[in-house]
């Protein structure tokens, strides 16, 4: 089985990869976990429910961490007995990048745009992705690969809500975009397509209307 997959996070790099490398959290975000303790340097010892289908069972095993690089990822790799059920083996890497939102200031009309002061990026939480490569064994890899890949799908959708309902008790809800940004965009679009058509020759000058408006007549 391989999975892959992006998600996006209303917290920071940092406070992601804290949360990424704390036994309780992730004890509390991974479905059907009810151990997840450290035993060695980078080493945890874990146990969980699992149901694909008509199978249930207790998996118990270990889950290793290597290629650290602080706060940008890891790779882990992992076993896991469930007795008749079968047995799961495999690794995975995850990597954390920051999202921000980056601006420039505005200029005065006719400043060359080299000259602009660049704002201060706004922090828009990071981006975290993640592969998965897995072997299943026993009476779960009779179950066929289409409902196995079904539910590991399932179970990584269930651990990110998980996840970001944890971040967000922890922290609060993400910071929403700044909205004087959203509401003038259109109006300084709007400014300078109109500088731009009367450069172009578009558009009346002040007093035209009034001279188009004027008769033959008149002129006489």
């Amino acid at each position: 089985m391989e999975m892959l997959g992006n998600r996006r996070l209303g917290v920071t790099q940092q406070q992601a990869w804290d949360a990424l490398n704390d036994p309780e959290t992730l004890k509390k975000c991974i479905p059907g976990c009810d151990k997840f303790e450290l035993t060695g340097d980078n080493t945890y010892s874990v146990a969980l429910a699992v149901k694909i289908g008509p199978v249930s069972a207790k998996f118990s095993g270990k889950v290793m961490l290597s290629d650290i690089v602080a706060p940008d990822g890891y790779k882990l790799t992992f076993e896991g007995q469930g007795g008749v059920a079968g047995f799961a083996k495999g690794s995975s890497s995850v990597s954390l990048k920051p999202v921000a939102v980056a601006d420039s200031a505005p200029t005065a009309e006719g400043a060359p745009a080299a000259e602009a002061a660049p704002v201060a990026a706004a922090p828009a939480g990071c981006e975290l992705d993640y592969t998965v490569q897995a072997q299943v064994g026993g009476k779960i890899a009779q179950l066929g690969q289409r409902l196995i890949d079904g539910a590991a799908k399932s179970t990584a959708d269930d651990f990110f809500k998980r996840f970001e309902a944890e971040m967000q008790s922890r922290y609060g809800p993400p910071p929403a975009p700044p909205a004087e940004a959203a509401a003038e965009a259109p109006a300084e679009k709007a400014g300078v397509m109109s500088g731009l058509m009367k450069k172009m020759g578009f558009g009346k000058k002040d007093g035209e209307d009034a001279k188009d408006a004027s008769t033959p007549g008149d002129a006489a």
